[in-house]
């Protein structure tokens, strides 16, 4: 081969700068490296930008060390979006190829003989997100699971055909259909905005800033995806002043409120489709002539219509058609304005996925117009700054749609780091990844969750509990870890939090997980709030290390390093001004890890561990080379955080 050395990092400052995501109209520089044992005839960057071809552009030769070379170009980048680049060098009459590594994780890549993967540059207009969320921690509730704030446990206005369960500790249970699967009777506990009202003192001990609720708008069903009424608070929970007063009431204790918005789909039993017949007026199901008629694409009218993920009970809409975005986002009274001025501090969007672009970016303007601190918040399972759906680009992360997005790809990481599926340097490249792609603002506020009503329980996986697919579904229900899978768990879990609660971010609570609840996907990962039978061991843990974050402004807004990465142990440091952190773990079940870190020229001196003990200044710092180091122990098991204590 001619070429003997060939080096591009898109994580090194010599070979790309600025770092990761940048705002449109700044200019990146890019770096090749090479050593050839022939003239290096050609050197040429081939670029795209939102799929679409740039002429390739020829890096001129910068500068030399010894053999090597260096090879560079600079880049505008005048439009929004993602742009999309590898290297071709042509040497000895043969021409070769440098592109991103098989994973496609960005740092260092690979030389070959054939086209290769690109790399990625997300280029995006430049925002700001509200400070206020960036520095919170968030507490997400199923509000029909969460608490009963009635004083005699009554349930406000059960639903007809329902089921009430007579215990709140109860197992959820799910009364289907046996030939279709279709839900016969939705079961109910009792919950509502009453309890949340009277639990605000847990949330606020906690030290919780945002609440996020499941669907609480007016719906047949327990979970509420299906909405019947976009502006009525659904009466088992309490009324539209009910939620005005808990957004008052959260807003004494400084915790705000996030609404899910359900607006890919209505409910069929809903005022607007009524297929059912339960509301007096007409919906677009029984006639044409229906306000709500155009809202919908039915395919053979009535009964045949476009429905989410072909549930009949889910009917679509059609998200731009004029009279759904009045009422939805454009009117002065339309649903979203409606909830902001009612108290919500901003809105998460279901499925954002199944929603056109320019919805979200409607849904955005007016949520800043109406208050300009609002938060919008995405479902998204997947790395928000290049996803696809239904063929289209998604421009979620481009400066003009949303805030935020639920970041399942960290959850994915860090408890694959836990179980073993990913050593330690594995875990940085990904987490590096996601730095270098998202826009900092947003790596800096993605909703870091480790639980939701949408995946099992963490501590069930945690626990090792067998694969879902592989348990009988009549076994689900009563499965439990056994004492030594739960220990695990627990311990696994404690690691997982002091992990989420100093990593850039605003780390997510999915209701209970605090207090150690089990269980397998819904319903059994909705089971009911055990109050009473909390592990109060567990929820100290979650009362610590949260109010690390909320009192040590480096843990929201500080300078993100990976420190250590190596097999079992993973480590970072955080720096902001005078505070500067280091928080290691080691995964081990069984092996205790001893890790020297070295250390830069402005964190030398002065480190002593936080926790889970505190101690006197570490004695355990050692010249290497001429540079400084940190020596720490750390059992198995177990996560350790080191402060810098300045002189």
């Amino acid at each position: 081969m001619s070429l003997s050395w060939i080096y591009h990092n898109t994580h090194d400052l010599k070979c790309r700068e600025p770092f990761g995501a940048v705002p449109s109209g700044e200019k990146v520089t890019l770096r090749l490296g090479l050593q050839a044992t022939t003239k290096i005839e050609t050197v040429l960057l081939r670029l795209w930008r939102n799929q679409d071809r740039v002429q390739d552009a020829e890096l001129h030769l910068e500068k030399g060390e010894g053999n090597k070379k260096y090879y560079q170009v600079e880049i505008p980048t005048p439009v929004v979006g993602l742009y999309w680049y590898y290297f071709v060098v042509i040497t000895g009459g043969k021409v070769y190829y440098y592109g991103n590594n098989n994973e496609r994780l960005g740092g260092e890549g690979l030389l070959r003989e054939q086209v290769p993967p690109p790399f990625q540059i997300t280029v995006y207009r430049d925002f700001t997100v509200p400070d206020w969320f960036s520095r919170s921690v968030m507490y997400q509730i199923f509000v029909d699971r969460f608490y009963n704030g009635n004083e005699n446990g009554v349930v406000n206005n059960p639903k007809k055909g329902s089921l009430l369960h007579g215990c709140w500790d109860d197992t959820p249970i799910y009364i289907k259909e046996p030939e279709t699967g279709a839900i016969l009777r939705w079961d109910f506990f009792g919950g509502n905005l009453e309890g949340i009202i009277k639990k605000l003192p847990y949330l606020k001990e906690l030290g919780v800033g945002v609440l996020y609720f499941n669907p609480i708008f007016e719906s047949p069903s327990n979970h509420k995806y299906d909405t019947a009424d976009y502006k009525k608070i659904d009466s088992m929970f309490g009324s539209n002043e009910d939620f005005r007063r808990l957004c008052q009431k959260a807003r004494e204790y400084n915790i705000r409120i996030i609404l899910d918005g359900v607006f890919s789909h209505t409910g069929s039993d809903s005022i607007y489709f009524n297929k059912e017949g339960n509301y007096p007026g007409l919906g677009a199901y029984q006639s044409p002539s229906s306000p709500y008629f155009s809202w919908y694409r039915f395919n053979r009218y009535p009964d045949e219509y476009e429905s989410w993920w072909g549930f009949g009970n889910l009917p679509n809409v059609d998200e731009l058609n004029p009279s759904y975005l009045k009422f939805i986002l454009e009117d002065e009274d339309s649903v979203v304005r409606y909830w902001i001025k009612m108290g919500a501090a901003g809105w998460r969007l279901d499925v954002a996925d199944e929603l056109p672009d320019e919805f979200i970016k409607k849904m955005r303007a007016v949520m800043k117009e109406t208050d300009p601190e609002s938060i919008l918040l995405g479902e998204v399972w997947e790395d928000a700054s290049n996803k696809v759906s239904y063929g289209e680009q998604r421009e979620y992360l481009w400066g003009e749609e949303l805030d935020s997005v639920m970041n399942y790809p960290f959850r994915n990481i860090l408890l694959g780091f836990l179980l073993g599926h990913l050593d330690a340097w594995q875990v940085h490249r990904r987490l590096m990844n996601l730095a270098e792609n998202y826009p900092k603002v947003s790596f800096y506020s993605v909703m870091n969750l480790l639980g939701s009503h949408d995946v099992p329980r963490v501590l069930t996986i945690l626990g090792e509990a067998p694969p879902e697919q592989h348990v009988h579904p009549k076994d689900k229900a009563k499965f439990r870890l056994s004492p030594r899978q739960r220990r695990l768990g627990i311990r696994r879990l404690k690691l997982a939090v002091l992990f989420q609660m100093c990593f850039p971010g605003v780390p997510a609570i999915y209701y209970g997980d605090e207090a150690g609840m089990e269980g397998y996907t819904d319903p059994y990962n909705r089971g009911p709030y055990p109050w009473g039978r909390e592990d109060q061991d567990l929820i100290n843990h979650y009362k610590k290390l949260i109010g690390f974050r909320n009192n040590f402004s480096a843990l929201h807004q500080g300078e993100w390093k990976t420190a250590y990465a190596q097999g079992d142990v993973y480590g970072f440091f955080r720096k902001d001004g005078k505070e500067q952190f280091l928080i290691l773990l080691n995964r081990s079940k069984d092996t205790e890890h001893t890790v020297t870190v070295p250390l830069s020229e402005d964190s030398r001196g002065g480190w002593r561990e936080i926790f889970p003990q505190e101690t006197k200044l570490l004695e355990q710092q050692e010249k290497r080379g001429g540079n400084e180091a940190l020596t720490v122990k750390l059992p198995p098991l177990e996560g350790k955080i080191l402060a810098r204590v300045r002189p």
